[in-house]
């Protein structure tokens, strides 16, 4: 047969956002697929030389909308580490809520995106629609409901009100029981496990080599979590696991590293986060939200590098800061999860997969575009 050329996106409901994907298929199977970005035209990176410290926090949320808070904790530890700061317990314990709560809100999302995805469309609207009571409480405790825009170098922007922990209580209560309808509708019905169980498999031997991490790693059976193994915030006074195949809980293991695997280690992880954001209620000390900043302004940190990273739903984010003593920092460079997802892995498992199956192989892979144009 002819060989045909096909565009999905940008303005696709079967792709991740702002992007398209260029295919080459012969019948009904994909032969060769080309990421094409350049919809959104952001470079942050280039953006954050021209402004001061504090003005980049505005900017690095928007790198990734739907998790926007893991790169405001990535820069400003990154800032912190030149500066020579440890910031207050306090601090460090909101921020790991803000980060968990950022997470499952993000999960849901792409859950949601998913389901879409491969025809159960009753769980995207389920999951937006949850989504938005984690909006809510980030709504009042930071005053948006998307860009927060409240951690920051020192610490966090204001303190958290006496009545938001038991707003989070209520929430955590009521998603940890929608689970358990998302199980019988998604994680528990046929249409997944004959779409999902093989298709887009991440050879485990070439994970490590082509990039991946996260929750896509972890498929994989590598139990690779920066918060584990590097921690930051609160996380080392935390317990929790490494949700890494083939420790799928009550869920059926099959292959490592495909499609099925993958969405499995998200839903599982949502109980993870669900457990630590109670612990850091529990847990959370007294005292101050934020150390005592100099004018931001006139702020100079010191001449120096730093290297700072997190752990994300869509895997690892790192920052690299250099600063040469003045007010602004002399280059920032970003390493998103995206970028190799969206690009090397993706380009990869799309080359001989049916074209039924490109979408839900994208969703699976979480990618978010804004991350790879930054």
């Amino acid at each position: 047969m002819k060989e045909y050329e096909l565009f999905i996106g940008p303005q696709h409901p079967g792709i991740t956002g702002n992007m398209m994907y260029h295919l080459w298929v012969d019948g009904d199977t994909v032969t060769k697929a080309e990421c094409n970005v350049g919809y959104l035209h952001r470079g942050f990176e280039k953006l954050m030389e021209s402004r001061l410290w504090m003005q980049n926090i505005p900017l690095v949320c928007r790198i990734c909308v739907p998790e926007p808070d893991v790169n405001e904790a990535a820069y400003s530890m990154a800032v912190e580490q030149l500066m020579g700061w440890e910031i207050p317990d306090r601090a460090r314990y909101i921020r790991t809520i803000v980060l968990e709560l950022a997470r499952i809100a993000a999960y849901l999302m792409a859950i949601g995106s998913y389901a879409g995805s491969i025809g159960i469309y009753t769980i995207p609207q389920w999951s937006m629609g949850d989504r938005d009571y984690i909006l809510d409480i980030f709504e009042q405790l930071t005053g948006a409901r998307v860009y927060h825009i409240y951690i920051w170098p020192g610490g966090v922007r204001w303190d958290m009100p006496a009545s938001l922990p038991r707003l989070i209580e209520k929430t955590l209560n009521y998603i940890e029981e929608r689970l358990k309808l998302y199980d019988d509708v998604l994680f528990e019905n046929r249409v997944f496990f004959d779409r999902a169980i093989g298709v887009g498999k991440i050879p485990c031997s070439k994970a490590i080599e082509w990039g991946v991490t996260g929750p896509n790693l972890r498929a994989c059976g590598y139990g690779y979590d920066v918060r584990k193994l590097e921690p930051y915030a609160a996380y080392d006074e935390i317990d929790f696991d490494i949700v890494s195949y083939p420790d799928l809980g009550k869920f059926d293991v099959h292959e490592a590293g495909d499609a099925y695997t993958r969405m499995l280690i998200r839903r599982l992880e949502i109980e993870q986060s669900i457990g630590i954001i109670r612990q850091a209620l529990e847990k959370m000390p007294e005292g101050e939200h934020i150390l005592k900043h100099p004018n931001w302004l006139r702020w100079k940190v010191p001449e120096g590098y730093a290297f700072a990273r997190v752990e994300s739903s869509k895997g690892e984010f790192g920052y690299f800061v250099v600063s040469n003593g003045g007010l602004k920092p002399v280059r920032v460079h970003v390493r998103g999860p995206s970028y190799t997802h969206g690009i090397n892995v993706a380009e990869r498992l799309l080359q001989g997969a049916n074209i039924a199956d490109v979408s839900q192989i994208l969703f699976s892979l979480d990618i978010c575009p804004p991350d790879i144009e930054r």
